[in-house]
């Protein structure tokens, strides 16, 4: 398990249960990057490889 996993786990922990849009997670990710400003390339990584997912390479 790495590091980060933990997060992961706390989140699907706590979080598991509910139902969430694309949009209220959408804005999720905006509210974070704006408390915190140095996580914008890695959270615009991760909100690309989510939309992408369906992609075929």
């Amino acid at each position: 398990m790495y590091f980060t996993d933990r997060g992961i786990e706390e989140l699907a922990t706590r979080r598991g249960e509910e139902e969430v849009t694309i949009e209220w997670l959408a804005e999720r990710l905006r509210d974070f990057v704006d408390q915190n400003p140095e996580f914008e390339t890695p959270i615009e990584r991760l909100a690309v490889y989510l939309a992408r997912l369906d992609d075929e390479d």
